[in-house]
């Protein structure tokens, strides 16, 4: 997914140091992928998890998350 290519490379310890966003999906703040496993800080799946249904709720689909991150300057979603 290119989304997270360009968030984060897909590395789970990605942390963006001005935000302290986290992980795959550069969760902000990090710890709201605590609902998703007690391992979320380490964990790809989990994260990836976490991630696909903050998209689903946030945005309905991939497509409509990136098409939002490609919107805003700075990018993000």
């Amino acid at each position: 997914m290119s989304l997270w290519n360009q968030e984060s490379g897909w590395r789970a310890n990605a942390l963006n140091a001005s935000s302290g966003a986290y992980g795959i999906p550069q969760s902000l703040p990090a710890s709201k992928m605590a609902v998703a496993g007690a391992d979320w800080r380490t964990n790809a799946a989990t994260q990836i998890d976490w991630g696909l249904a903050y998209i689903h709720d946030a945005y309905g689909s991939p497509c409509a998350a990136w098409n939002h991150e490609m919107s805003e300057n700075p990018h993000w979603y």
